[in-house]
Parts: structure tokens; sequence; C-alpha cells
């Protein structure tokens, strides 16, 4: 491609600096492809959120120069904020046959299916856009049909890796195309984008397959039921639970909507092999031999609503779990959710159950590439300049410091946040400006609408309660009605007579004393009575909770 005037931007709009709504623009001229488009779950503090995704502002600004969207994979912090941005950003979206096979169930849900067009990629396609042409190579990772992108440009070849480790005995016998990545290398790449999940880890990760073998064993000696828990879209790890089932002459159920949506998609597609007469439905389990049941089911991160801690907490319609029961949790806790998991491992205990999970037992392997891998990578593609993502910032400082390692300049390698620029111009990088990025709050149908403010009021009510006192006065009179004081998640008013006594004498006083000195604004009126009870019930219960005045005038 010739050299021109323009340059080359790289801008990332989710997945840097932390974990999940993995989102990044790459910018030439007049043309910007998107790779990925994901979501994140809601952190403690988020009360009421539903799901967190990027801030496309930027993109919706620039519409008419987007031209397509990407995706390296099925998981839901790389696909599960697309009916969004499709709903703003009318693109084509790219992707392998699984990704898109689960995409389409999200697309049917929000009612768009129809109007979007789905391409199914290899890793011999090449999709030009514009002056910037894309490439498909393999990877390996925690679900099949993983993928990253080549970006050729006029600066120079962009390498993203998306989600990806070197998995040398795949379960599906798909490879990671090295040999692709090292022609990549060979004839020169710009920038490297690699994923820095594990970069704390040394040493490999090790192959899926070394589960399946620990599975088998579990089947070997379990004599009652065996429920596993895993993500939904691991189907590598469900593929070796059915074989090990088969291989035991054992039935599988399957609890929780998403497991029951992501296997449907997988056996359709040809990505999940089931011999006929394994699946049976959760209700016939209860008909079978204890030592010919097994149960697959979602709930492996101790999620309140899935289908695992309902289990455990004996509230599933349809599931139970019976003391001898063998759980399997094949999964390793998502930072922020180990409170969670460790309190459904200990309800399970509780009925009876033998529980085996990450922590005492070699059920889950990670999907994302330790130390050697990430040096490997960097020495597969000999980039220019270094760009990790993915991953919270100390695991991307402690993969900057493996590319140095590897030979990569210090000043060659970039950290950035979202909503950074990195420009690239006659083959050189510096940072360039920020655009409006940062996350957009979705809370049931409401996209955007719970914001900073909002999450503060409700963190406040859950904390200290609120109190609300209504009033009536007239110019006349003065107070006339009132007031009356109604408070939920304060105190409890039996027991607190004397308190929401007092606590009405000092509203009657200040809206008298305010009135005697002409105050008639109504919001100078609510903010007295605001500071004045809020000074006594602090100084009586040392708690703050939301005081709502209701003044009407008659």
């Amino acid at each position: 491609m010739s050299k021109s005037i323009n340059k080359l931007s790289i801008i990332p709009l989710g997945g840097v600096g932390e974990i999940g709504k993995n989102m990044t623009a790459y910018c030439y001229g007049n043309d910007i492809i998107v790779i990925d488009a994901g979501l994140k779950f809601p952190e403690e503090e988020m009360l009421g959120i539903d799901i967190v995704i990027s801030d496309i502002s930027y993109l919706i600004e620039n519409k008419s120069k987007v031209r397509a969207l990407f995706l390296t994979h099925g998981h839901e912090d790389h696909i599960g904020g697309l009916p969004y941005f499709l709903k703003h950003l009318d693109v084509p979206v790219y992707g392998t046959r699984l990704t898109l096979g689960l995409v389409e169930g999200k697309l049917r849900e929000h009612g768009i299916l129809e109007s979007v067009v789905l391409n199914v990629i290899t890793n011999e396609s090449v999709i030009n856009i514009g002056e910037l042409s894309v490439s498909v190579f393999y990877n390996n990772h925690s679900i099949p049909d993983t993928v990253g992108f080549a970006i050729d440009t006029p600066e120079g070849v962009i390498v993203h890796t998306g989600d990806f480790k070197f998995d040398h005995t795949p379960v599906d016998g798909r490879y990671a195309d090295l040999y692709r990545l090292a022609e990549l290398g060979h004839k020169g790449v710009l920038a490297l984008l690699s994923d820095s999940t594990n970069a704390e880890r040394p040493g490999y990760t090790m192959s899926e397959r070394s589960v399946g073998a620990t599975i088998d064993d579990v089947f070997h000696q379990a004599e009652g039921r065996i429920i596993l828990a895993t993500f939904a879209s691991n189907i590598h790890r469900i593929q070796q639970v059915f074989e090990s089932a088969e291989r035991y002459k054992r039935k599988v159920a399957i609890v929780g909507r998403s497991m029951v949506n992501n296997i449907n998609v997988a056996m359709e597609l040809g990505y999940l092999h089931v011999d006929k007469g394994t699946l049976v439905e959760p209700e016939e389990l209860n008909k079978i031999a204890a030592n010919k049941a097994v149960m697959l089911t979602t709930g492996s991160q101790g999620e309140p609503m899935s289908a695992l801690t309902r289990m455990a907490r004996n509230t599933h319609r349809k599931a139970e779990i019976l003391p001898g029961d063998t759980v399997i949790i094949a999964s390793s806790p998502i930072p922020g959710n180990e409170k969670s998991i460790s309190k459904t491992i200990d309800h399970l205990f509780r009925i009876g159950a033998k529980v085996i999970y990450h922590s005492i037992s070699g059920v889950h392997v990670s999907g994302h590439a330790s130390q050697e891998e990430l040096k490997w990578m960097i020495s597969l593609t000999r980039p220019k300049y270094f760009i990790p993502v993915h991953g919270e910032y100390r695991m991307q400082k402690r993969h900057s410091e493996l590319a140095e390692s590897c030979g990569v300049p210090r000043d060659s390698i970039f950290i950035v946040d979202i909503g950074d620029t990195l420009e690239f111009q006659g083959g050189v990088a510096r940072l360039g400006p920020k655009v409006p990025s940062g996350s957009v709050l979705i809370d049931g149908l409401g996209v955007g609408d719970v914001g900073n403010i909002v999450l503060r009021d409700r963190k406040l009510l859950s904390q200290d309660g609120i109190l609300i006192v209504v009033v009536t006065i007239s110019k006349e009179d003065g107070v006339v009605s009132g007031p009356d004081i109604i408070s939920r998640g304060f105190v409890y008013v039996r027991e607190s007579e004397a308190l929401l006594e007092e606590a009405n004498k000092i509203v009657m006083n200040t809206i008298s004393r305010l009135v005697e000195d002409n105050v008639n604004e109504w919001s100078s009126l609510k903010t007295g009575v605001r500071d004045a009870l809020g000074r006594f019930l602090f100084e009586q219960t040392r708690r703050r909770p939301m005081i709502l005045p209701i003044i009407m005038e008659v």
C-alpha cells in the first residue's frame, strides 16, 4: 500500500486496565474498523446494574467512517455489548461460525437479527475495507473458533491477538497458526496488541486436555450423581464431560438457560458431538440411578440467580442437590467473585455433597497465555511497538516488562488507557488526544440513564435508609398539616417513637422559623429542613439517611 499524509490511530474503548467489555477501534483516513464489542458484569458498588458496556459516543460521532465490526470469539466480554452497538451503528459483522452462531441468539432477543449482515470468516479470509486489509489467524482459547487479526495499513501491519494461549493438544484438534504469526514477524509487524490476562503467571498454561483427564478420574470414582458447573461457553470442557459420561454409560441433563442455548448452537454447528440418547431432560434424572446421572449447569462463579447457586440454596424449581452427590466447580474465580463462590461451596458441603473445586484439584485451566507463551508471541511477531491489552493495569505492566526482556525497547512500549489515542505516522508512534470514552451502565431496559449520582443515591439508601418528611403549609397560618415522617430502612418506627417525635418538633420549628423570616422558596425550605434534621439524626444515631422533604402549599 502507498504512503499517504493520513495517520493510523488505535483507540481502546474498553478492555484495558480492567476485566471485560473489550473494544478497540482502528482508524485510518475515512475508514474505522472495530474489534470486539463486549460487556462486563457490574462491580459490587454498582447497585441494581445488570451489565456494563463501552461508551461508543466517539464512534457515533464518526458514524459515517465506521465500516465494520470484527469479533475474535464468542465470550460475553467480547460479544455481549454487540446488540447495543448495532442499534447505533449499522455495519457488517465478521466472525467465525461458532461466534456468529452465539451472536445470532443475542440479536434475535433484541429484535435486530434481520437487519444485521453477518459474515463468516476463517483463517484464510482477507477482508479489504477502504485502505485497511484484515486477515485472520486461528488461536487457542477456552472456546472454539477463536481468532486474532492482522490489520494491514499504509503505516504497517498491526497484530491484534485477542484472547489466546498456545495449546499443543487442543480438544478440537485445531492448532494456533504459529507459522502465520512467524511469517508476519518475518515480513515486519509495526505493532502488537497482546492479551495480558495471565502476564503475572510464570511458565506455560496447561492444555485443556489435562482437565479432561481429571474429569474422567472423577467420573470413574464417583458412586452417586455428578453435577458439573462451568462456563456455558467452554465448549471444549463440555465436550470432554460428554465423552466421560458416554464412557461410563451416564445420562446428561443440562440446567441453566445460557448452558442450554450454547450447547444447542454448538451441536447444530458441529462444534459439539454427543451420542444419541446421552442427553435427557432435567426431570428425567430422578428416574435414573444415581451412578448413571450427570447434570451440567451454570453458576461456577456463584452468581445469585444461577442454577448451581439456587440448587445449593434449595430454591431451584427443577433440580436439587442430594447428600452423596459429587459437585465439580470447573472454573477459577473471576476477581471479585471469591465471596459468592465460597458461600455456594459452603452451602453444598452443608447439604452433604462432595465438592471438587479449583483450589484443591485440576478441574480448571486458564484459556489465557502465561508468561512463556506471551514471550513466544512477541518473539514470533517481532513487533516494532508493543501495546499490552486486556486484564488490569498491573497485568499490563508485567506484560510490558516481559516485552522488554524479549528485546522491545522501553520507549517502544505503550500502556494505554481507555479513550487514549495511539497515533502512527511515518512509522513513528506517539500518544494523541483522548476521545470520549468510559462505561455505560444498563439497568433493565435503561441504557445510560443510571449515572454516578443515581449510584451514589442507591448506595446511600442501602446504607442508612430514607426519611420522607411531608408538610403542608399556608402563607397565612404556617404549618397546617404534618409534619408526617415516613421511615424506610433507617429505624424501626415502633422502637424509635421518641426519636421521631423529636424529629417532628425540629421540622416544625425549622419551617416556622423560615416562614417568619419570609423564606418562601421551596428549595430553601427543603434545604433548611434537610440540614436541620440531618444534623439532629447524625448526633442521635451517627447515621446519615437520605432525607426527602415534601412541602405542599394550600
